[in-house]
C-alpha cells in the first residue's frame, strides 16, 4: 500500500512536470507506480488533484490548494533526510548536474575522469542543454549557467569569468574588409546566437552594461554556439561568441578578433546554482569546490593567446 509522504511527493512532481511519465523518470519508479500513487492519494482524499487530457495533466483547484499546504512539509522531509545521511557528508551517489551544451563539451566534459579519481563514489548524470532550467521542478541537484543568475530561489556561487570576443575568419575579412567600429557591424555578414539573454541573433550590444547596440543580419542564425563557430572558420560571417567557444582557434590564427570602438558587453562569468531552499549535500558541494579548483585563477579558455580585456586595465 502505498504511503502517503511517497503520494505526495509524486503528486507534487507530476504537478511540477505536467506528465506522470515524466515525473516517474525524475523519481526514478515506474509510470505505473506513478499512477498508482496518484490514483491512492485522490481515493484517500475524495477529490480530484488532477485534470487528464491526451496531452498534459493540470492540476485542479483543489489540487492547487492541497499542493501549497504539502510543499512545505516536503521541503521538512527532504531538510532532515539531508542533515542525517551519509550522504551529507560523503560524496557518493548520483549528481544530476545540467550545463550549457557547448561549455558543458569543451570544458566541463574534459573534467570528469579527474573528478571520478577523486570522487570513486560519485557518479554523474550529466544534462546538456542551453534553455532556461529550473532545477527544482526538473530534479537537477546542480546547474552551471553563463552570466550572472538572478532568480532568488537559486544560491550561485561564481566559478570563472566569461568575457565576449568578435572576430572572423582570415579569409572573410580579405573578402569583406575588417570592421573599425560597432557600427560598420550592421554592413557585414553577422551570425547570429538565438538564445542568448545579453547578445540577440539581429541585435549586438557592447559596453559594460550593453549601454550601446547596433542592428546586424546574416546569412546563419542558430541556437548553438559551436555551429557558429564552424561556419565562421569556413569565412562566412563574423561572430560574437564568449571566449571559451574561440580561444583555441584565435590563438592558432584561424579566427581573428575585432579591435572595435567599444568593448565587447560583460557576461559578468559562469555560476553554479543549486535550490535555495535545501541544503547542499556533500556531492554538490565537492563539485562546486572541484570546479573552482580547475578555474582558479586563469580559466582554461582564458590560457590562450587571446587579446586581453580592456576592462583589466582600469
Amino acid at each position: 500500500m502505498p504511503d502517503r509522504v511517497t503520494e505526495m511527493q509524486v503528486f507534487q512532481k507530476v504537478a511540477a512536470l505536467g506528465s506522470l511519465s515524466a515525473a516517474a523518470r525524475a523519481l526514478g519508479m515506474s509510470q505505473t507506480m506513478a499512477t498508482k500513487h496518484v490514483a491512492a492519494l485522490e481515493g484517500r482524499l475524495g477529490v480530484k488533484l488532477l485534470h487528464r487530457t491526451t496531452r498534459r495533466l493540470t492540476v485542479s483547484e483543489a489540487g492547487r490548494t492541497y499542493l501549497e499546504a504539502v510543499e512545505p512539509i516536503l521541503d521538512d522531509i527532504a531538510e532532515a533526510d539531508a542533515q542525517v545521511s551519509a550522504e551529507a557528508t560523503e560524496v557518493q551517489g548520483t549528481l544530476r548536474l545540467n550545463v550549457p551544451v557547448s561549455f558543458g563539451i569543451r570544458e566541463i566534459s574534459p573534467l570528469l575522469p579527474e573528478l571520478s579519481r577523486r570522487h570513486p563514489a560519485l557518479r554523474v548524470d550529466l544534462g546538456l542543454n542551453d534553455r532556461h532550467i529550473n532545477p527544482v521542478e526538473e530534479g537537477w541537484d546542480l546547474i552551471v549557467r553563463i552570466g550572472a543568475l538572478t532568480d532568488s530561489t537559486l544560491v550561485a556561487r561564481r566559478l570563472a569569468p566569461c568575457r565576449m570576443v568578435v572576430c572572423a575568419a582570415p579569409t572573410y575579412l580579405s573578402r569583406h574588409g575588417t570592421p573599425a567600429s560597432v557600427a560598420e557591424l550592421s554592413d557585414h555578414n553577422c551570425l547570429g546566437y538565438t538564445l542568448s539573454r545579453a547578445v540577440s541573433a539581429d541585435r549586438w550590444c557592447f559596453g559594460a552594461k550593453g549601454e550601446a547596440s547596433v542592428a546586424v543580419r546574416g546569412t546563419l542564425q542558430a541556437n548553438n554556439g559551436d555551429a557558429l563557430v564552424t561556419a565562421a572558420l569556413g569565412g562566412q560571417g563574423i561572430i560574437y561568441q564568449p571566449t571559451f567557444l574561440v580561444s583555441r582557434e584565435v590563438a592558432a590564427g584561424h579566427l581573428v578578433p575585432l579591435n572595435l570602438d567599444c568593448q565587447p558587453v560583460s557576461l559578468d562569468g559562469v555560476y553554479a546554482a543549486y535550490p535555495a531552499n535545501r541544503r547542499p549535500p556533500a556531492k554538490v558541494r565537492a563539485m562546486i569546490d572541484f570546479l573552482v579548483r580547475q578555474f582558479t585563477p586563469i580559466p582554461p579558455w582564458e590560457r590562450y593567446s587571446m587579446p586581453a580585456d580592456p576592462r583589466s586595465a582600469a
